[in-house]
């Protein structure tokens, strides 16, 4: 691998009063692909440019590899940085910009030539060299900039929302091409966005990050299938989040996947009533939880399923709202708890995604108010928080 890991320890900042980041610890791998994902104002572009050096922190060390840079200029920290706006020398052309970086350091011309050639053909960009910024397309541009953050070959590559300014089906492009040539040049990549789907798209890991905290840092697989929030569940995805009390615990027989303890608890949700989840931590009984099940996790029939297993969920309901979007429907289905009472209108309103595979010719199956059935499987639901 040519990147460096980047350890972070302990940063703290603040601009006035406002703290932005709070005793901040991570530790990115050598030539990993990592995002820091949060909303706009939770402090993850601080944290980028006190990685680059245009920020100090208040506290705390950053490290590549085993050496602290924050008595480092910009300059001389190995990285590189792209940022949302292109940043880039109207008056220069394509080649030039690109070249700029080898001319402040004085490279002779048979040496500056290849190396711009090079970078020019890894962002396929070789016939616009002659071209000035003006003359290109947002993605263009983007792709200028990225050639022109890599010829020094640093050894990390810090991208600081560097899509954010493409249309929808551009940066879906572009993000597919920064992968491509992350892979192809092996460097460290620090990716600062506030889109999930990007983080979770591209990511090897990710740090979600909300008023100054680092609140999870995973896989996109166990950030998106294992919040360890409510922030986090909301943020990442769409789901249904519900707080609920743990009427009964038990241990069951056999260990997960992993050899983990797991447990069957039922919660008692209010306008839902009686929930099964399965879970690694020890719950008690009484205790209040966040309780998350993802919509696609849910199965929608107008029938009721012939399963019998005792740890699925059966609820049932009237569509509210279907909202057809192409290759799916999200329907919102009203679920009445059935322990309350004939008299009582308490209800909840639950997601459902249900994937297209075709439709018959008579189109679709489920269709508003509608009576349904949801189900879903004790292991598909995940608790969240404990609450204290």
């Amino acid at each position: 691998m040519k990147g460096s890991d980047v350890i972070i320890k302990d940063v703290s900042k603040s601009f006035g009063d406002f703290r932005v980041l709070n005793s901040i610890n991570l530790t990115i791998h050598k030539g990993e692909f990592f995002s820091l994902l949060g909303p706009s104002g939770c402090g993850k572009t601080t944290l980028l440019r006190i990685i680059a050096g245009f920020e100090s922190p208040d506290f705390g060390a950053v490290m590549f590899d085993d050496r602290d840079v924050l008595s480092d200029p910009p300059n001389r920290r190995q990285s590189n940085t792209v940022f949302q706006n292109y940043a880039l020398f109207p008056h220069l052309t394509v080649y030039e910009n690109v070249a700029f970086p080898l001319r402040i350091k004085k490279l002779p011309k048979e040496s500056v030539e290849p190396k711009v050639e090079e970078y020019l053909k890894l962002v396929q960009l070789e016939g616009h060299a002659q071209k000035k910024p003006s003359q290109l397309s947002g993605g263009q541009k983007q792709r200028v900039a990225i050639a022109r953050a890599l010829i020094n070959e640093p050894r990390v590559l810090l991208l600081d929302e560097p899509l954010s300014a493409l249309d929808a089906k551009l940066r879906q492009h572009m993000l597919i091409e920064l992968d491509q040539i992350h892979d192809k040049i092996g460097v460290t990549f620090i990716y600062v966005t506030h889109d999930q789907a990007e983080a979770l798209s591209v990511s090897d890991r990710i740090a979600v990050m909300n008023s100054g905290d680092v609140l999870q840092v995973g896989t996109p697989y166990e950030i998106y299938e294992s919040p360890s929030t409510d922030f986090v569940a909301r943020f990442i995805g769409e789901t249904n989040l519900f707080d609920g009390v743990a009427a009964s615990v038990t241990k069951l027989d056999k260990p997960d996947k992993n050899g983990d303890i797991e447990y069957m608890a039922e919660l008692d949700i209010p306008a839902l009533g009686k929930v099964k989840v399965t879970t690694i931590d020890a719950v008690e009984v009484g205790q209040t939880v966040s309780f998350t099940v993802r919509p696609e996790k849910i199965v929608i029939s107008t029938e009721k399923p012939p399963s019998k297993r005792e740890d699925i969920n059966l609820f049932q309901g009237v569509v509210d709202e279907p909202i057809y979007s192409g290759f799916q429907t999200k329907f919102y289905v009203k679920v009445m708890n059935p322990s309350e009472s004939a008299a009582s209108t308490a209800s909840s309103l639950i997601r459902v995604i249900k994937q297209h595979s075709k439709y018959s010719d008579e189109g679709p199956d489920i269709e508003w108010k509608d009576s349904v059935y949801l189900s879903w499987s004790a292991a598909d639901g995940y608790i969240v928080e404990v609450k204290k």
